[in-house]
Formats: structure tokens, sequence, C-alpha cells
């Protein structure tokens, strides 16, 4: 299930691909199919260890294809251990809402970042993160939770004040903001209320069937309660100048 929407966020075969408090992997993987060289970082080494498995099995079957290269590691998102400009793209996703000092990460993501790059920002969207946290403070108040709900016009200015220059939004999983505020109304450890196993067989039979009418169902939701706000950036060149 991915957040960044790569119609919208165009990725070449080589481009040098930092993927941010990766988690699971998910977009990582995305851009390893794409031929991307592919560089997959969180501070979590369990999950890190299942990324590199997963990378491994991918080149194994041949997903894919040849001059792609992906690499998993551990690391501190606001040290990265990266030069200045060594990456032609960005993404972090569901990352910006755990972390205290998100104008650092920022800092540190644009100082990687190649003049021209692109970067893919998600982060939770107001309105629907804001019922969750109104049903449920268990929902937030966890080691490593959400410590912030951004607004749009917040994010934008982080974004624009870390000298990015924003060129795309839109909003992504409508169809998971009710199963979030159904396990934030019967509590957000039980997974044994009908109403949220149900919506759980429902969100699985999506992810894995893709049926038309949840696409279609989605697309018309999004604007209206997509749980996901999506923000698409580029560095600017540096004047000739200063160059």
């Amino acid at each position: 299930m991915l957040t960044v929407d790569f119609t919208r966020f165009p990725l070449a075969a080589g481009d040098r691909v930092l993927d941010l408090g990766c988690g699971a992997g998910r977009h990582a993987f995305e851009c390893y199919r794409r031929g991307a060289q592919v560089v997959a970082l969180d501070q979590n080494g369990e999950e890190i260890r299942e990324v590199a498995k997963w990378f491994a099995a991918m080149k194994e079957a041949g997903e894919a294809p040849e001059g792609a290269t992906a690499t998993a590691m551990e690391g501190d998102a606001l040290n990265l251990p990266f030069p200045d400009d060594s990456f032609d793209v960005v993404i972090i996703s569901e990352v910006m809402e755990h972390i205290p000092d998100d104008k650092g990460v920022l800092a540190e993501m644009v100082r990687v970042l190649k003049p021209g790059g692109r970067i893919a920002i998600t982060v939770p969207r107001y309105g629907p993160e804001k019922i969750c946290w109104t049903l449920s403070d268990a929902y937030h108040e966890v080691e490593g939770g959400h410590i912030r709900i951004y607004k749009a016009d917040q994010l934008l200015a982080r974004i624009r004040e870390a000298g990015l220059k924003p060129y795309g939004t839109h909003h992504a999983h409508a169809l998971h903001s009710p199963y979030w505020w159904l396990k934030c109304a019967f509590g957000v450890d039980n997974d044994r209320a009908l109403p949220v196993r149900a919506y759980h067989k429902l969100l699985v039979w999506d992810i894995m069937k893709k049926p038309l009418a949840t696409r279609v169902a989605e697309q018309l939701l999004n604007p209206v309660v997509g749980k996901s706000f999506v923000a698409y950036a580029t560095k600017p060149h540096l004047p000739k100048a200063q160059a």
C-alpha cells in the first residue's frame, strides 16, 4: 500500500533514492522495482533486518531490473551518514509526526538532496488524525507515538522554510480513516471487537484484490477523509553566481 503517488512523483531508473524512516520498506521496495539505487534507512534495527531480507528475496526473484541496487541500514534521521547532495530523491512517509525536531530532519533531507532533486513527504491529515486523538489518548500517548498533528499549510510552510519548492499535494487512504476511528473507539489494542475485525477484513480484501468499486470509492473520498496528506517538492538549483 503506497502513499506516494509515483505518477505525480516521477522516478527514473538509476535515480539514487533515500527512503528515510522506511519502516517495513513499502516505498523502498517500489523504488527498487522501478530500477532505482535505493537506500532504506530507519532507527529500528529489527525492521531494517527484515527490509534487507526482502531486498535479497526480490533480487533472487528477479523483481528488480538490471542496475538497480538496494541497501538497508540503521541510522539517525537527524544525523544522516551521507555527504551533501547525495540523492536524487528523498521519501519520508508517516515519520515527521513522530520527531520533535522536525525542522532538523527537514534540514538534513535538504542537505543530502541534490539541487534539482525531488522530495515526497507524507503525514497524517489533520481532520482524520484529530478525530483519532479525540477518541483515544492511547492512540498517540505511547513511546515513539505521534507528537503533533500537521495542518496542510503548516507543513507546506515548514517545507518552504527549509528551502524547498512545493509543486503538488493530495490526500490518500480514505478507506483507512474509518478503520482507525473504530480502533480508537473500541481500544487501539482491541483487535477482537467485531466492527474492527470486519473492517480489517474489508481493507485486506481491498489491498489484495484491488477491486474497481473500492478504488473508485477511495478516489472520491480522498479529498474528504483521506488519512494521509502528501506533499511533493523540489530543491532549487543555486543561481550561477552562488554556484
